[in-house]
């Protein structure tokens, strides 16, 4: 199994080799991003850091597709949408919303979480089980509304 890294790179020169602009173009952004983050930390990158930077990239797409198509940018919405297709080809599966539902739910049993108080807390236990592979807002915002189905 190639290593996200080496998948970059050979993605690259395939982008490269078939002149696909946009995908080269959101390679090497991917790229430099990784490199600073290898600078900040001044060591390799672990696979967690990794996807770190990807998820921070894809959820910095959904932001400007979301801003864009407010002020009525489609043509911009569109461009972003398909660097987000190009960044989420490179993070694990996300999971459906079924599995997002039983990690929160057996989450929160585990937990004797039963207020919206506690929502703190039970994003602090759910977010290292979900981490790269569900959206964290969308996560916080079935936690909250399932907690308040059950008062």
């Amino acid at each position: 199994m190639a290593t996200v890294i080496e998948r970059l790179d050979a993605d690259q020169k395939e982008a490269l080799k078939t002149k696909d602009s946009l995908r080269l173009s959101v390679i090497r952004l991917i790229k430099a991003s990784l490199k600073n983050k290898q600078i900040q930390k001044g060591k390799e990158l672990t696979d967690e850091d990794i996807l770190d930077v990807l998820s921070s990239q894809a959820k910095q797409r959904k932001e400007s597709i979301q801003q864009f198509l407010l002020a009525k940018r489609a043509d911009l919405a569109e461009k972003e949408q398909k660097e987000l297709e190009i960044i989420e080809s490179y993070l694990p599966k996300q999971l459906s919303a079924e599995e997002i539902d039983e990690i929160i739910k057996s989450t929160l049993k585990e937990a004797s979480i039963t207020t919206t108080k506690e929502i703190g807390l039970a994003m602090k236990l759910i977010i290292p089980k979900i981490k790269g592979i569900a959206d964290g807002k969308y996560v916080n915002q079935r936690v909250r509304e399932i907690l308040e189905a059950q008062s």
